[in-house]
Parts: structure tokens; sequence; C-alpha cells
């Protein structure tokens, strides 16, 4: 597959950006993101009206929808200014990248999936840069689109971009900005949840990225009947309610990487399985709706290992580590935050986790759930995605996503290229996924 970039332009809001809107000072939370911009691929198959017009027309209805969609997301179009924690919302522009894919079509992509992983990064577009935000539409000669979208951590989590990505298709569909459809996004949370005068937990050091020459990213699947039968056997009469999809998936993957850890160190280790969690929901009193920034707290399961003994040598009981997911996942969805606590705890569930990863003795797994956003719902005027991925991430992680029909799990896993061997290799990671195309 051979990608080549045929147009590079900046694409500017509709309308400028008002002078008092000009500057975005980042929240605390926002502050101390990596220096990424996670991908998102949505996938468009060929119809029988997509000849080479209609393909360019619809190019067209992107770019100009895009320009309209900015208008309300302008800081998408300024640009990041890291010494000073801020966006300048300057209109300066979008990267916005044209490409047509050669050498292979959409359906074999689609037909080896797992095989083309690698190669996924060449549909996303740019890596980290000062643009907040990098679009790289990717035509293949079949007529089929793969739309690649780039957005920095700095100013958007997993909820704001859906939030763009949504308001975006609704203005290509529509053929404009309806008033009545469209979001009002929020940007500054500063003014929201106070920050002046409060204190602040002291920031713990990020634990370095992953690089490419360390780490790989693998696809695993989780069918529907399979999670199903996984959510039957891990159930306990105890548990105040039956688990659901993403925690089972959860204490699969969590367990077997206990596994990986137990053959690395000789012993078992105590570890933590972390889950991202919006926190939107939960603020009192509630922020505006479409808040934009990162609301994401971390509902932590924690397993003690035993100092000695024969706990010391065996992983736990899938039961047990769900059991653990379900009480942290409860307790963190159901606590109310005042709007003064938000930055705060935030901060400080951010800091024990990274404290842990410093002092080494301690395994940490980051979880983070795309499951039920309306990915497979977004219809840019000519039909919905068959497929949504993602590519190689900066830092040890597992993503879910949903599966096409909506029952299953896609878990994008990206870990150090010496033990993902180990983990593939798990029995029960074999007896319940499928690396296969969908």
């Amino acid at each position: 597959m051979e990608v080549q970039i045929t147009r590079t332009k900046l694409i500017k809001p509709s309308a400028p950006t008002p002078p008092h809107l000009r500057i975005l000072k980042l929240s605390p939370v926002d502050q101390i993101q990596y220096s990424i911009k996670p991908a998102a691929l949505l996938y468009y198959p060929a119809d029988g009206s997509a000849g080479a017009e209609e393909v360019e027309r619809r190019i067209n209805r992107l770019e100009t929808s895009l320009s309209e969609t900015l208008t309300s997301f302008y800081p998408l179009a300024g640009r990041y200014i890291e010494d000073g924690n801020w966006i300048v919302c300057n209109d300066e522009g979008v990267e916005y990248f044209v490409a047509k894919v050669k050498g292979c079509r959409l359906s074999e992509v689609l037909s080896r999936r797992d095989e083309m992983i690698d190669q996924l990064s060449h549909l996303a577009g740019g890596g980290f840069s000062s643009p907040v935000l990098s679009i790289q539409i990717n035509m293949f000669d079949c007529g089929g689109l793969v739309i690649g979208i780039r957005v920095s951590h700095h100013l958007f989590d997993g909820f704001s971009a859906a939030c763009f990505i949504t308001s975006w298709a609704t203005a290509s569909r529509n053929g404009g900005i309806d008033d009545h459809e469209v979001i009002s996004p929020t940007f500054d949370l500063t003014s929201f949840l106070p920050e002046n005068g409060l204190r602040l937990p002291k920031m713990k050091p990020r634990p370095p990225l992953m690089g490419t020459e360390n780490g790989v990213t693998k696809r695993i699947v989780f069918d529907g009947a399979k999670i199903s039968a996984l959510r039957a056997i891990s159930h306990d009469p105890s548990f105040p309610r039956q688990p659901s999809r993403v925690e089972v998936v959860t204490a699969l993957i969590w367990r077997a990487h206990m596994g990986v850890s137990l053959a690395k160190h000789g012993r078992l280790r105590t570890s933590l399985a972390a889950h991202s969690m919006d926190v939107r929901t939960r603020i009192v009193p509630p922020l505006p709706p479409s808040s934009i920034g990162n609301l994401v707290s971390r509902a932590t399961a924690r397993f003690v290992a035993a100092e000695s003994g024969a706990g010391n040598t065996e992983v736990p009981e899938l039961k047990d580590l769900v059991g653990l997911l379900i009480g942290s996942m409860t307790k963190c969805k159901e606590t109310e935050v005042k709007r003064e606590d938000v930055f705060p705890t935030l901060l400080r569930t951010r800091n024990e986790l990274h404290e842990a990863v410093e002092k080494g003795e301690v395994d940490v797994f980051m979880f983070t759930s795309w499951c039920n956003f309306p990915a497979y719902k977004i219809d840019f005027g000519w039909g919905k995605p068959v497929w949504v991925s993602r590519i190689h991430s900066g830092y040890e992680a597992a993503t879910f996503l949903d599966t096409e029909g909506g029952d299953g799990i896609e878990a994008w896993l990206s870990f150090n290229k010496q033990e993902m061997p180990l983990f593939l290799q798990d029995k029960d990671i074999l007896a319940f996924t499928s690396q296969e195309a969908l």
C-alpha cells in the first residue's frame, strides 16, 4: 500500500474568531497531558455512485463543512504554545491532507486488518505538531474513503473528540450548519472550575513515552458470544450487579498481564488496573453541555499480591478481578464531585498511578473505553463507516472500541515488544478472542 499526499493546506474557520476569544489558557489537567495526537480512522466503502466526480465532490464537501464547524470549535484552528500552556486561537488553520492510496483497494485493507495495522499510521496524518488538529482524507481508486483524524491530547479527551467529529459530520451531511442540530462547545473550563487559591497536588512526572522501537500494537477481538460466555463464568452472587462487557474484558486482559509479569519476575506482584472515566455527569453543579477538555478521572482496581507462599505464584481467578473492577468502577461512577474539587481530584488520581509506576514495584495497566461512543453512526452524507480503528499509541495502554455490530469489543493493545508474544499466547486470550478479520 502506497499513500501519496496530493494536497496539503490549512483550513480556517469560515468566520473569524472574536478578539476576546483569541487566548485559551489550558486547565491544570489539560496542561499535564502527553504531547501526543491520538488518532481515529473512519472507513467508508465505495458505493455505486462513487465515481471520480462524486469522490471529488465529497472531498470538497468535507473541506467546506470543516471550515464551518471550526467557527464553533475555534481552538482547533489555533496553535499550541507549550511554554505558556495555552492555545493561541489565531485561525491559522487545521492541517488538512488529501492523499491517494495506490496498490490496494479498501476491501483489501478490511479483509487483512491485522496485517495492515503497522501501515494504518500512513492514513492518519502528521504526528505531534503545533497545529492542534490534523486531518487526512485518503482516496482509494475503488471510490472508498478513509478519514484520519488526529487531535492534541492537551485539549481533547475522547468525549470532546466525539463532539467535534459528530458536529463536522452533521454539517457535511446537512450541507451546512443547522442551528437545531449543532453542538455548542464550551472551552474555558477554568471559568467554571475554580483554580486560583486551590491547594493543587504537586504534579508527578509522567512516565516516558514508549516509542515504536520498544512498543508494538495489536488488535484482538472479543465477539458478542464470547463476551456473553465471559460474563456468565465471571459473575458471582455476591456482586451488587452483573458485570459489564467492558469489565469482563478488562479483567481477562489484566489477568493475562499478571501472567506475563509472573513469568518475568518469578513472583506475582501487586498490580493496578486503571480505567479512564468521564467525570462530566458527576460534577455538581453540572457544567454546560459539551464542555471540552480532559475531564477524565481514573477508576483504579488494586490487586494486592501475597508476600510469599502459594498465593505468590498463581494468578487470581477471573471472578476475583471482576469483583475488584465492579467495585472501583461503581464507586467512581456514583461519587459526585463538587466543582471546586474537580482539578484536585483529577490530579490526585493521576499522581497515584504515576507514583506507582515510578516506584517500579507495582504493575500498572491502563485502560480506556470508547465503547458506546457513536462512532459507527458518523455519517458525512454517504453512509456510515464499516470500521473504526486506532493506530499505535506512544504509551502502554489498552483501548476498547465497539465492533461494527455493537455487541463485541475490539481491544487495541500497545505494549512492550518483548512481552506482547507471551501475552498473546495466554490460554484465555486464545480461547476468548480472535485475531482474524471481522
